[in-house]
Order: structure tokens, then sequence, then C-alpha cells
């Protein structure tokens, strides 16, 4: 018993770093792939957020992934950046020129460890897996002394053979190892077993910090990381709003609010700023297109929400009777500067500027405030949520891959009628208009006149409306998902008339889906970890 009281006395002062993989990990949710700015939008977030560490994508993936990690390693000033880079030398080269610039950088590598993918996908031997291992830290330790090592599919390895790899690649120079649930297959007190004991059995695990990276698969990804960190693990890999492959990983919100909520049972902090939570996460849901639940913990609409009568006379009476947090310590209430339509250049620079916008030139900002004035022309106050849709449109029109613009939208409908849609777009340097009459209604008029001038050909999988902010002047933000030819896109549009808004969302989507040669989703060079 005196040992494990001595064994929680050495922990209750440790830190637990905070590792994001939104920008890589997240990325690979079908349809989520984000540009090189719209990645750097959300780094300068996640550093706000004051993430220890951001693994900022897969360079080796394509030039385009490389771009980003590139350009996320230049702007991030305080957060650690991370590359991932499978256990080959070309992989690992790859990492190190796109960190090359970073403030202070991480090189990720991993290679499988269960006789399940050592046998039917690298068909390689135990002995082989280690020396590629061994060899892989040792080339990244060229580039930085921050290197992470994980043995993909931990989960399902045989312990002593994860023991054996784990004290080699100590002994190469791996500061942090990664123990990933990689299909989301563990138990949490499994899992939280496991960490222990490879603790406890690996002769020099007090040379590292062990992890976690654990897969929702069975909805217990974080329940998996916060057994694990009661068993010392100090790094948790998450994402904001749970986002990432399949059904997605821990969610980064939950780990924080969970740790710091009950300090009386978790023997660590975090440095997190909790304020910034619910921004961060409106962002990477604007960004992506994928909507939060409303009952999503922590981030949802309904999160702080109280129907029930007895509820509510509790609240009233003392907060803590339903509430275990306050609302405003994870951003519900903070950083929201009403702007209207009175509002000066300055005071929208400044607000842009604590959203993370820069502008490299006076014409740029003139363009998206001359779009501001006219927003604010159709909506009495302006919320931070629309003005990150601002930032959205003018990514996406600054963006090279801009094919196709929308010059012009009519539209009718009326009881009895057949609705009917008249779009002019413009592709290259020419305009084409078309007329459309569907049964469906305007919007699917609409979205039908833009198909007849483009011949996409394209599925239309997903069409979700939301709402920026409240009231009946908001803001309609459309999501639209397309498929073909296996490459899956998110597009997204934003107007106080939900029509125009679904206009937008369906060639945003047609421009990402053009863009597909240029810049192919991460899905397609898929990794797991």
């Amino acid at each position: 018993m005196m040992g494990r009281q001595l064994y929680w006395s050495n922990l209750m002062s440790d830190k637990l770093i905070i590792f994001d993989t939104t920008l890589r990990d997240g990325e690979q949710s079908p349809g989520a792939s984000m540009t090189r700015d719209e990645k750097v939008r959300i780094a300068k977030a996640l550093e706000r957020l004051k993430v220890d560490i951001i693994e900022a994508g897969f360079p080796a993936a394509s030039p385009g992934d490389f771009e980003s990690v590139q350009a996320v390693a230049r702007t991030v000033k305080n957060s650690i950046v991370c590359g991932l880079a499978r256990a080959k030398d070309d992989d690992i080269d790859r990492a190190g020129e796109a960190l090359k610039d970073a403030q202070h950088s991480r090189i990720h590598t991993f290679i499988a460890t269960s006789p399940l993918h050592m046998l039917h996908k690298l068909k390689m031997t135990e002995d082989q897996v280690v020396e590629n291992a061994v060899r892989a830290v040792k080339r990244a330790r060229q580039f930085t002394d921050n290197v992470e090592f994980s043995p993909e599919d931990a989960g399902r390895s045989e312990e002593d053979f994860l023991c054996r790899v784990l004290e080699a690649v100590i002994k190469a120079g791996a500061r942090t190892l990664n123990i990933p649930d990689t299909v989301g297959y563990a138990m949490p007190e499994q899992f939280g077993r496991l960490i222990a004991r490879l603790r406890e059995r690996i002769p020099n695990s007090d040379q590292a910090i062990f992890s976690v990276h654990c897969h929702n698969d069975l909805g217990l990804a974080v329940a998996n990381s916060l057994s694990a960190v009661v068993n010392g693990a100090r790094q948790v890999e998450c994402t904001i709003n749970g986002l990432g492959e399949r059904a997605g990983n821990a969610a980064l919100e939950e780990i924080v609010m969970a740790v710091k909520t009950r300090k009386d049972f978790f023997p660590c902090h975090t440095d997190i700023d909790t304020r910034e939570i619910v921004p961060c996460s409106k962002l990477v849901s604007s960004i992506t297109g994928f909507p939060v639940q409303p009952n999503k913990a922590i981030v949802g609409i309904n999160a702080f929400a109280h129907e029930s009568g007895i509820h509510q006379d509790g609240v009233i009476k003392h907060r803590e009777t339903y509430e275990i947090m306050r609302a405003e310590e994870v951003g519900w209430s903070a950083n929201r500067m009403v702007l209207g339509k009175h509002s000066g250049r300055n005071a929208f620079r400044a607000r842009m500027a604590e959203l993370g916008a820069e502008f490299v030139s006076e014409g740029e900002l003139n363009s998206v405030f001359l779009k501001f004035k006219q927003l604010a022309d159709k909506k009495h106050e302006i919320f931070d949520e629309d003005l990150q849709s601002l930032l959205n449109e003018a990514d996406a029109e600054s963006s090279e891959d801009e094919f196709v613009k929308l010059v012009a939208l009519d539209f009718s409908s009326g009881m009895g009628e057949r609705p009917q849609a008249r779009v002019t777009i413009k592709a290259g340097q020419q305009e084409h208009q078309a007329d459309f009459s569907a049964s469906g209604g305007v919007v699917d008029a609409s979205l039908r006149a833009i198909e007849s001038l483009l011949n996409t050909e394209a599925k239309l999988t997903l069409y979700s409306v939301n709402n920026i902010t409240s009231g009946t002047d908001a803001q309609g933000e459309v999501t639209v998902r397309l498929e073909k030819d296996g490459c899956i896109v998110n597009g997204l549009g934003a107007d106080t008339d939900i029509v125009i808004a679904s206009a937008k969302a369906y060639i945003n989507a047609v421009n990402k889906l053009q863009a597909g040669n240029k810049r192919m989703h991460p899905q397609v060079n898929a990794v797991e970890v």
C-alpha cells in the first residue's frame, strides 16, 4: 500500500502533454481535406489554445501535405510542430525537410508490430521490424532531438515483442513512446494495464514519456486514453471535436476538461487555455464542414442547456447542482466581440487578427472588409462565427484551385407552383447560364442547374444545413459532400439566404473535385497510427 501511495505522490505534479493531430489524423476523415491556408489558420488556433504539440501532417504523403507542414512550421512559434513518417528513409528525410524552419520540431515515426500487420502488410520478421524501427529513430535524430516512435496496432501486438521494440528505440534515441489502439479494439481497464506493464517491464522506460493514441470505433477512445493517464501515460494524442478516420479519435476537449474537472482523480494537469476550446471547435467544424452534434460533450450547443424544470430550478438556486463545469471556462461566452455596420476598419482588423487572420495586403483586407459591410447590411450584429465564415469564403476565392465562381442566382417558388432556378457561373474567362425546374424545391432546382452546366457526374452523398448564429437573420451554413471516382470532398457555403448558401457550397465542393489531381486527399495514401 505504501508503494502505491509513493507512486501516486510522485505523479501528483506531473504535466499531461496534449498532442493534437487534427491536421493529420483528423484530415483523414472522408471529406475533411484542408487547404494549406486552412491548416495554418487551425494551427494558429491550436497555438492560442496552448496545445503542446501540433502534428501538422504527413509530409511524404503528397506535395500538398509537405507544403502544409512546411507552412505550419514557419508560422507556429510556441507549440512543437510534428511531422509523421513511416520507418523509411525517404519519409523521414521528407519530414526533416518540411520541419527545418520550425522553432521547435518533432518527427513521429512508426512501424507495425502486431503479428497480423507484420505477416500480411509488412511481410517482415520480428527481427526486421526491430531493425527498421531502430534505423528510423536514428535517422530522425539527425534532424531533431525530439523523436517519437509508435508501434502501429500496439493493442493487438504481443506484449513481449512490444517490450523488445520499445526498449530498442529508447536506446536509439526515441524520447516519446506512443502506444496506439489503432483499430479502437481495447477496453479501458485492459489498455490501462498494458501501459502500466510496459512501464514496469521495459528497463529504460524512465528515459521516455509514454503516450497514447486511441481510436473511437467502440466509442471508448476517451475512456481508454484516460485509463492510460491513470496508469502513467503523460501524453495524449487527440483531435478537436474527436475528428478522425472512421469513428474518429479521442476528443481533445473531453480529455482536457476531464483532467481539469476531476483534479481529485487525475494526478496531472495540462497547460491548455480552456477558454479557447469552443472557438477552436467552431473553427475546425467550419473549415472541415463537419457539424458538431448538439449534445456533444463540452462543445455541443446543448452541453450547458437545461430544459427540465427541476434542473433549471436547481441551477438557478445553485449552479453546481447540475453543472460540473462553467460554460465560460470552455469559451462559450468568451472572445465574442459584436460588430455591426457602423464598425470601422480598425475594429474589424483587430478582431480578425484575434481570430488568427493575417492579410498579406491592404487589397486583401479591403476585399474582406467590403464583404463584412455587405453582410452587416443584412444582419444587425456580426459575431465571431460570421467572421470565420468570411475568412473561409476569402480563402476559397484566393485559392488557385477556384475554377468555378457563382456569378448570379435567381429563383422562384410558390404554393402549387413548380420551383424555378436560373444560375450564372463563371468558368475560366467565360460565363454560362442555365435554367432548371425541379419538383424537389428551389435548392434542388439550383443545384441541378449548376450540375447541368458543369456535368461533374459526382454523387451528392450529404446535404446539411446549420445556422451559424441565432436569430431569424442568422447566416445559414450549408455542407455538401460529393463523391467521384473514390475522391470524397466537402463543400461549405454560408449566406443569409439558404438557397445561395447551398449553391456556394456545391460550387466549393466542385472546385475541390477539380483540384483533386493537384491536392490528393491523404486518405489515398492513408496511414493508421
